[in-house]
């Protein structure tokens, strides 16, 4: 059986250096907010390309605060409009809610299932913002076009990174392009953690400074309390798990792309639509999502010849019971992916032999 995600394969990879970084934090007697997490937080804001970065529980607290650290300063006030777009994960919509803001949901680009950037301009009221944009899948949503509009309108932009460790646009990698950018170390991510994580990335110093603040119980100095903060900090474990394996990334998204190059070059069958890749850098391949009409026959069909899928996501958010009050709204070209999307197989454990299977399966595959 190939599974969908064989963490523990992706994680033997490291295992005596992990055990060794584990270590390292017992015996430190340090466990929050010590010499790891400053590590980490320099090394990952170099590898991105910004001036800071500050780690925190989860990739939803790094948007979280991003935003709350924006209504602290004044740049937004709760009931100000938020751009998002209409296929993201939950997540990225609960970030704007939980801050009292509203998210105005924007359809995606059906080849490359990040926002249409030419559908956000006729969107925008005197009460937008910020642009939100996802990278979805791992795969850059930025464009000039989007840096343009939102410098008309005056508006932040604002970077869902949580699948794009690593990915890059015209040499600037992910995290770097907007004025802030949340990222999520979920264990399954490129770049995982053993558990969660999230980190926040930006070259606003100010920004910075408010989110770490705001993620410790609204504290700078401990017991004076300036902001109704709440705590989300990146741990000394993790912060060691993830210093472990930030230096292997590159590697590992370009054996990513090798695999992606192999499913976009062999898998032919007329029935299953692949995505859209220029074969750069802009992808990092966090999933790789085809599309089926017959999406549950496919996924039974490879089952069947001992391959692992997922669907990621089943359910759009505006048909959410979370959400119930958009529940009769209509995004049709968001409503078709969710509908059609089924994620194979695509993680650095896997051989050629492998992806060779998967391969031939999708190419066997009949309605």
């Amino acid at each position: 059986m190939i599974p969908f995600l064989d963490l523990k394969s992706i994680n033997n990879r490291y295992r005596s250096q992990l055990l060794e970084a584990v270590a390292k934090v017992i015996d430190s007697g340090s466990y929050i907010k010590g010499r790891e997490v400053e590590e980490f937080e320099r090394e990952f804001a170099a590898y991105c390309g910004t001036k800071r970065a500050v780690g925190v529980a989860n990739g939803l607290d790094a948007l979280r605060l991003i935003l709350r650290a924006y209504i602290e300063q004044g740049v937004m006030n709760e009931g100000d409009e938020i751009i998002v777009p209409a296929n993201t994960y939950i997540a990225t919509i609960l970030a704007v809610t939980e801050n009292r803001l509203v998210p105005v949901l924007v359809e995606p680009a059906l080849g490359t299932f990040n926002i249409d950037i030419d559908r956000i301009e006729e969107k925008l009221t005197n009460r937008t913002k910020a642009i939100l944009i996802v990278h979805l899948y791992g795969r850059i949503a930025y464009a000039p076009r989007l840096k343009n509009l939102a410098q008309k309108h005056g508006l932040k932009i604002i970077e869902d990174a949580a699948q794009s460790h690593g990915a890059a646009f015209e040499g600037k990698r992910s995290g770097s392009l907007g004025d802030a950018a949340g990222f999520s170390f979920y264990p399954g991510k490129n770049l995982g953690a053993l558990g969660d994580a999230g980190a926040v990335t930006t070259n606003d110093a100010q920004l910075a400074e408010l989110v770490s603040a705001l993620g410790n119980y609204g504290s700078r100095e401990k017991y004076c309390n300036l902001y109704k903060g709440l705590n989300s900090r990146l741990d000394e474990l993790q912060a060691a798990v993830l210093r472990v394996k930030l230096p292997y990334l590159d590697e590992e998204n370009e054996r990513r792309r090798e695999i992606a190059r192999v499913y976009l070059d062999g898998i032919r069958n007329p029935l299953i639509y692949l995505p859209q890749w220029n074969r750069g850098t802009s992808h990092v391949w966090h999933l790789f999502i085809v599309r089926c009409a017959k999406r549950d026959r496919l996924a039974a069909h490879l089952k069947e010849e001992g391959i692992g899928t997922l669907i990621h996501y089943p359910i759009p958010p505006h048909q959410q019971k979370a959400y119930a009050e958009w529940n009769a709204n209509s995004y049709p070209v968001t409503e078709e992916i969710h509908q059609t999307v089924l994620s194979l197989p695509l993680d650095i454990s896997m051989d050629d032999e492998d992806v060779a299977r998967i391969v031939e399966a999708c190419n066997r595959f009949q309605f």
